[in-house]
């Protein structure tokens, strides 16, 4: 296929600078909405390969856009470079941390940078063959728990866009199956009153007793729910750390999650009147604020197709005899259950594998990756995403071992895969209009079934510090 070995030239040519970036981004783990350093080294790529750069998109300081070509369709592709707290870890180094800190347990520095090449390639590819088209970058912050891209959906960042593509790091290749759940974060605030809980309890109204409550009462909640659904809590201020002083202020985290958006509302809802039967019985008041959410993925089959074409153009990527042996290093730090449940996500009978020698067949796995952002780009414009072999099969998201491998030759010779995979399928799509076409076709049917509803309310905004000046 020659436009493969075109994209796969352009891919290459890139690939130094989008290692040295997703490096950097590695070396400086910033939360969400605090990437300063990260987007703006994403911004100076995006300078020094000729977009044109559209800063604080959807007024987020840490969002950035960047976009090149004329006329024709609009393909974009979606990166990320926020980090995790606690999962700092050394690079290349087989054992557990000693120290806390940020640290990029996801592999964010990883995709943001594999978007951008993929991106550039396909600038580039435009540009030598004459043909029109726009190719754009979306660098999206805060997709750790901050729903950075549901921001930008209702502030209409991706109007305009004809398809996006993005993908995740993990330790296999191939379409990712568009299956996540929806989920609403709400904060509940208790507040009673507090007393000298010897001398006068009886004057007291307890709102850390109230949140306790809140949690009985929803652990029975789980009974009469889907059982696909999931709902979790953290305590986020306990009211003090003196016993003899009745609490008078308790605040709760609760992350409410459903497989399908029309099903979180109701939900949501549900614990909302659970937390005002714990104020009831306590004699306090609750209030409760939506920090963010996001809708499940929407599926596009034409484009999960292509995308799974491409793939099968490609091959496996080529790791060597260095790189699997680190990964049996890193697969002796992990326990057999996490390895068994790896391989049980994708149905594959073979354990004796260190790194993926094979793409995934298109509709032959169960791999979820819990929530994401790019379920509300998915119902605004036709999306589809990959996964890209950056790790050690068994390695967990979110852990110390992810973050350790984010600089090695198995995370860059991964990335650049996933690029070339990402890159073909824009390419594809370009040359192809009634590929564009069927994609809009089956997104819009899928919408006249169920419209979207965002789940982030219109007085929810990010954090203030998120929408700072410059």
């Amino acid at each position: 296929m020659r436009t493969l070995e075109e994209i796969g030239r352009h891919v290459d040519a890139v690939a130094p600078d989008a290692i040295a970036l997703s490096d950097a981004v590695w070396e400086t783990p910033e939360l969400c909405y605090e990437e300063d350093r990260s987007c703006a080294l994403h911004t100076a790529m995006l300078h020094k390969q000729g977009f044109a750069v559209t800063s604080r998109v959807a007024g987020i300081a840490t969002a950035v856009m960047g976009e090149s070509g004329a006329e024709g369709p609009v393909i974009a592709f979606l990166g990320e470079y926020d980090a995790l707290p606690g999962l700092a870890a050394q690079a290349g180094v087989c054992q557990p941390p000693t120290t806390g800190g940020n640290g990029h347990g996801c592999g964010h520095n990883l995709l943001g940078a594999a978007s951008l090449l993929a991106a550039t390639a396909v600038r580039r590819w435009l540009a030598a063959m004459g043909l029109p088209g726009r190719v754009r970058y979306y660098g999206c912050p805060a997709e750790e728990g901050g729903a950075g891209k549901g921001f930008m959906v209702r502030a209409g960042a991706f109007d305009g866009v004809d398809a996006a593509i993005s993908w995740h790091p993990t330790a296999f290749c191939g379409v990712l199956p568009p299956s996540s759940l929806a989920n609403m974060r709400i904060d509940f605030t208790f507040r009673g009153r507090s007393a000298h809980a010897a001398a006068s309890p009886h004057l007291g109204r307890s709102a850390l007793d109230a949140a306790e409550l809140m949690n009985v009462g929803v652990n029975y909640l789980r009974e009469h729910m889907l059982p696909t659904s999931r709902i979790h809590y953290a305590y986020i201020n306990v009211g003090g750390s003196a016993p003899n002083v009745v609490q008078s202020e308790a605040v709760v985290r609760y992350s409410v999650r459903t497989e399908e958006l029309a099903d979180l509302f109701a939900l949501a809802e549900r614990v909302k009147q659970v937390a005002q039967g714990a104020a009831l019985m306590t004699g306090t008041t609750v209030s409760s604020h939506i920090t963010g959410g996001v809708a499940n993925l929407l599926a596009c089959p034409p484009l999960e197709k292509v995308l799974h074409e491409s793939f099968m153009h490609l091959g496996p990527p080529p790791f060597g005899a260095a790189e699997q042996a680190f990964a049996r290093e890193i697969q002796h730090t992990l326990s057999p259950d996490d390895i068994a449940v790896a391989f049980g996500q994708i149905r594959h009978k073979r354990r004796d594998i260190a790194l993926t020698d094979f793409i995934l067949p298109l509709d032959g796995s169960t791999f979820t990756l819990g929530s994401t952002d790019v379920g509300d780009v998915s119902w605004t414009v036709p999306t589809v995403q990959a996964l890209g072999a950056t790790c050690a099969i068994g390695t967990p998201l979110h852990s110390w071992q992810m973050t350790a491998q984010g600089k090695s030759s198995v995370a860059h010779t991964g990335m650049i895969h996933v690029a070339k995979a990402m890159a073909l399928t824009a390419a594809r799509l370009f040359l192809s209009p009634s590929l564009l076409q069927q994609a809009h076709e089956d997104h819009a049917r899928r919408l006249r079934e169920q419209p979207y509803i965002c789940p982030i309310p219109a007085d929810t905004h990010p954090p203030a510090h998120a929408r700072r000046a410059d």
